[in-house]
């Protein structure tokens, strides 16, 4: 069931709320990576998406994220990936060549969705995921499907990227088990 924003852009959400107290940006520029790694819903928002998106990116791959920080409300900072337009995010990506982005999806599922126009990248993705014991399940369609060109998974320079979308059952175990995350982040960073 898709929810209905409070607001339909970044512009509309920095008129009403304020950086570094109902929210935080972090853009991580890697000179030379053609890679950016992104969790638009992170922190209170979409929770561990941040978090697992810094471990994939690592070192060696640029890095973003726009996390909820209230108390409560966070739900409110949502903006639905196809009119994420924060600036830090576009010149970040825009440059990439391949880009991932980490959502959540509520249920306790201890599965994921992979969505996103880079089809080559998205099967790779679903291989490393499936060969590591994950339940991932590829999707072309459908409300997590991530094939808008808007879609930010999709705003890089090839205009295709891949979109995660994973059930809040499969993050709070990931959250829990060291071991899962850890292979969890290895096969992201193998099928880059």
């Amino acid at each position: 069931m898709a929810r209905k924003d409070k607001y339909g852009s970044y512009e509309e959400l920095s008129q009403k709320e304020r950086e570094n107290v109902d929210y935080s940006v972090t853009a991580r520029h890697v000179p030379g990576s053609k890679i950016a790694i992104a969790a638009p819903h992170g922190g209170g928002i979409e929770f561990h998406t941040a978090e697992l998106a810094e471990s994939i990116a690592g070192d060696d791959h640029n890095f973003y994220a726009f996390r909820g920080l209230k108390e409560t409300g966070n739900s409110a900072l949502h903006i639905t990936s196809h009119r994420f337009n924060e600036e830090r995010a576009l010149t970040l990506i825009e440059p990439c060549e391949r880009v991932i982005t980490l959502h959540g999806v509520a249920g306790d599922a201890l599965s994921l969705q992979i969505g996103g126009r880079d089809a080559e990248l998205r099967s790779r993705v679903h291989e490393a995921l499936r060969d590591a014991g994950f339940d991932s399940k590829v999707v072309a369609e459908g409300e997590y499907a991530g094939m808008k060109r808007q879609n930010i998974c999709n705003r890089g320079s090839t205009h295709a990227g891949v979109q995660l979308e994973i059930y809040a059952g499969l993050r709070q175990a990931l959250k829990d088990d060291d071991d899962a995350y850890a292979r969890f982040i290895n096969a992201l960073r193998s099928a880059l």
